[in-house]
């Protein structure tokens, strides 16, 4: 697919070859090198290169994935098939709370040079996949759409290894980023203004994926508040709780093996170059992109983040059928094959910002969880 019709600066460019591969300093057009910085001033403090894009790559068409989803509905109705619950996801969120608990024990006597290692070699995989897991949770797809409150308690279930309140919240965002992908002041998944105008010097960049959990965290506030729910508080409740119980039964050291799991697993971590890839323009005009790579294992296949974005009702576990079932519209679209160098790309070049997302002037009536 080519890029948007309405995209700025973008209108008439070529489109990408065949199974073309997204790599490190991808072909872009309407750039131009030395500046950065929402205002149009240079970036602060003027440290090492500087990136190319000033602003947000503003569009003003609709969602694509909608009409995507119709087209391949249309030619392909066996799709409809694949839209039911994955039963399978409950035993394995299960077996993954295990064995964090047993880790959690295992760690409780290292030496501390020992916890930390292994809070990134193993706990910092298994939170991640973890969030992943509640990723798919929030989509309904352990229990079914009929049972929605059964799929938040078992959210809640699943947020428990990772140290820190979570699953409600995202789900309530996540939901939004869905139906209004990029929508300006309602898509909590764009950067704020000032991490694309603060965070444009490859250092920077560097830092900034260090500290993506934070940002995570705090750009819903800046960006779209909402109120507190019922269930957020039972979810922070019931962390504080468990958190609790963890400090007492076995002490410092496996509560932080916990919560520096969760913190190292979604920053700089192979794991975590699936937020850059996701929906960061290496190729201009085009705003998802999907990962073939091995890492889709654990990761509930959030790689096949096309398929995801047509069929978000469709489980992790059944996207790679999506995918071969409609060959024809996912074979030619960018695609990465290396998390890794994702990250690698992001820091290096020259032009990538978090900046360097499509974002949208949203219409008529916006209903948010």
């Amino acid at each position: 697919m080519g890029t948007e019709d309405g995209a700025v600066g973008g209108a008439g460019a070529e489109p990408p070859p065949p199974r073309y591969k997204v790599r490190c300093r991808a072909p872009r057009s309407g750039t131009s090198r030395g500046r950065c910085g929402g205002s149009g001033g240079r970036c602060a403090a003027g440290m090492g290169n500087t990136v190319a894009r000033e602003d947000f790559e503003w569009v003003y068409t609709d969602q694509p994935h909608a009409d995507r989803r119709k087209e391949i509905l249309a030619k392909h109705p066996e799709i409809k098939a694949l839209m039911k619950p994955d039963y399978n996801l409950i035993w394995v969120v299960v077996l993954m709370v295990l064995a964090q608990l047993t880790a959690f024990y295992l760690v409780k006597d290292l030496d501390w040079k020992w916890v930390i290692f292994w809070a990134y070699v193993f706990g910092s995989c298994i939170s991640h996949s973890m969030t992943l897991a509640i990723h798919e949770i929030s989509h309904n797809s352990a229990f079914g759409n009929s049972k929605a409150m059964w799929n938040r308690w078992f959210g809640i279930f699943a947020n428990l290894p990772l140290g820190l309140p979570y699953s409600i919240s995202f789900k309530r965002y996540h939901m939004d980023h869905h139906r209004y992908l990029g929508g300006d002041g309602i898509d909590v998944d764009i950067p704020t203004n000032f991490e694309g105008w603060f965070f444009c010097t490859r250092f920077r960049k560097f830092i900034w994926i260090v500290l993506q959990p934070f940002f995570y965290a705090i750009r819903p506030l800046c960006i779209n508040p909402k109120p507190i729910t019922r269930l957020e508080i039972i979810n922070l409740l019931a962390q504080l709780s468990f958190d609790i119980v963890i400090y007492y039964l076995w002490g410092v050291k496996s509560t932080f093996y916990m919560l520096a799991g969760s913190v190292l697993g979604l920053g700089l971590h192979p794991i975590s170059g699936h937020f850059i890839a996701e929906h960061y323009m290496f190729l201009k005009g085009h705003e998802t992109y999907s990962y073939y790579g091995p890492l889709n294992l654990l990761t509930f296949n959030v790689g096949y983040h096309n398929e995801h974005h047509d069929f978000p009702n469709i489980p992790g576990k059944s996207l790679p059928l999506v995918k071969k079932i409609a060959a024809e519209y996912y074979d030619n679209l960018p695609q990465y094959n290396s998390w890794i160098k994702v990250l690698y790309d992001f820091v290096m070049d020259d032009t990538i910002s978090p900046y360097s997302r499509m974002k949208r002037q949203l219409k008529g009536e916006v209903k948010q969880d």
